[in-house]
């Protein structure tokens, strides 16, 4: 009998530095916030609607661009994603003030619009139920070191050449990957060359009919909007997204004007709760992966490390809010970040789970509402800030937020599908 191939493997390194890239181009604006605003006087509450203009265009374009990957291809809609946010981020140097780095934010976030929805879909069509919850959490550790990577590289950058150059240089490097990405991949793995029979029959070995994934542009519209499993699991990773952007947008900031390190120790200190979250990724794409052969239990295995994950994140966050060592308060925000972040890949293998030929539009419904939170997490901080003078009242919201999180992770159900839904209510 042959062995199986795998070019899997070749698609997990595709994602990974697809990641790799994705978040270091939308963490560039967070690292160099402070020379941008140092030249052109930007105000907190300017601050945060620029770190917010990028993730409102993000959420609404996420189910069309999920939709698009489900109807037209990961192949074709990761291409053009790639394409359109690299031109967008190149043109971000070229900006002049306020009103034009907001446009160019929104129309990035138009652009990378979903590139995640899509990734869930390659992963769905080329692993194994079994193995998604692992590729899913490549795609994540890729996250996190393109993010570990943004700021100490950004600022070293700024000290060279400044900040325009820098998002110059970060934009070309996505239409390399978009260049590799169009030659190697196909939506299929049984279309390419370098899949044997015994890879597919690993492949297929517990998936739905191959005339079920043909028809996955077949939308149940109505199902989709009054799914109350759906609304649990788009109401979880709100808290997500909440959670996130604040890593993502404030901070360098936070470490830098609420702290007082040095531009120096806000390098690493930045890069920290990225590298913790490597961690966090691997391990909680492994543990429900581990749990779900264990047990068989879906909900202990994705809704329980969810729960878990969130429940010492808020912990750690209002730790963040009391202590008064600066040192401990970075050490204590990576650490709640980490336990956010074994929370991820349990949250998209549900929507492999729930959603099966819909997974893309599943992905991009729940991506869209995780992104409502990340849109308003910014614009939260720059009116304390400004209006309050409150550097901890973000951390208390933050921690509420996931609070009520824990709630929908409880009620969410990962072995009830959205696609049975649609069945029961045609």
């Amino acid at each position: 009998m042959n062995h199986p191939t795998n070019a899997r493997r070749t698609l997990l390194w595709l994602i990974f530095s697809l990641t790799v890239i994705t978040y270091l181009d939308r963490l560039c604006i967070s690292a160099a916030m402070p020379a941008m605003a140092a030249e052109f006087g930007f105000s907190p509450e300017q601050k945060g609607w620029i770190f917010s203009a990028f993730t409102f265009a993000y959420a609404a374009f996420e189910i069309p661009s999920g939709w698009l990957g489900d109807r037209f291809g990961a192949r074709v809609a990761l291409a053009r994603i790639v394409i359109w946010w690299s031109a967008f981020t190149v043109l971000t140097g070229a900006v002049v003030g306020f009103w034009s780095l907001l446009v160019i934010r929104f129309l990035f976030g138009i652009g990378e619009a979903g590139a995640f929805p899509n990734i869930a879909r390659a992963v769905s069509r080329w692993f194994p139920a079994s193995q998604q919850g692992r590729g899913m959490s490549v795609s994540f550790i890729g996250l996190a070191v393109g993010s570990a990577m943004s700021v100490p590289l950004v600022l070293t950058l700024l000290g060279w050449q400044g900040w325009r150059w820098t998002f110059v240089e970060a934009g070309l490097l996505g239409v390399g990957w978009a260049w590799a990405w169009w030659r190697w991949f196909r939506d299929l793995p049984e279309e390419h060359p370098s899949v044997n029979d015994a890879e597919l029959q690993l492949i297929r070995a517990d998936r739905v009919s191959e005339a079920e994934l043909q028809a996955a542009h077949q939308i149940p519209w109505r199902a989709l909007f009054t799914s109350g499993n759906l609304l649990a699991i788009c109401l979880m990773y709100f808290a997500y997204g909440y959670g996130l952007y604040f890593y993502i947008t404030w901070l360098p900031t936070y470490l830098l004007e609420a702290r007082g390190f040095s531009i120096s120790s806000t390098k690493w200190l930045a890069a920290l709760p990225w590298l913790v979250s490597a961690l966090g990724f691997w391990f909680g794409g492994w543990v429900t992966d581990w749990l779900v052969r264990r047990t068989g239990n879906l909900k202990w295995a994705r809704c329980g490390v969810g729960a878990i994950g969130y429940a010492l994140s808020a912990l750690g966050l209002l730790l963040v809010a009391r202590v008064e060592d600066r040192l401990l308060a970075a050490l204590l925000l990576a650490l709640a970040f980490g336990f956010q972040t074994t929370t991820i890949s349990a949250a998209w293998a549900v929507c492999l789970d729930v959603g099966r030929r819909n997974a893309g539009v599943v992905t991009g419904f729940m991506n869209t509402i995780g992104n409502l939170g990340g849109a308003l997490a910014p614009i939260v901080v720059g009116y304390s800030v400004q209006r309050w003078h409150s550097w901890t009242l973000p951390f208390y919201v933050m921690a509420a937020v996931f609070a009520v999180g824990v709630v929908m992770w409880l009620l969410v159900d990962p072995r009830r599908s959205v696609l049975a839904d649609a069945v029961g209510s045609a």
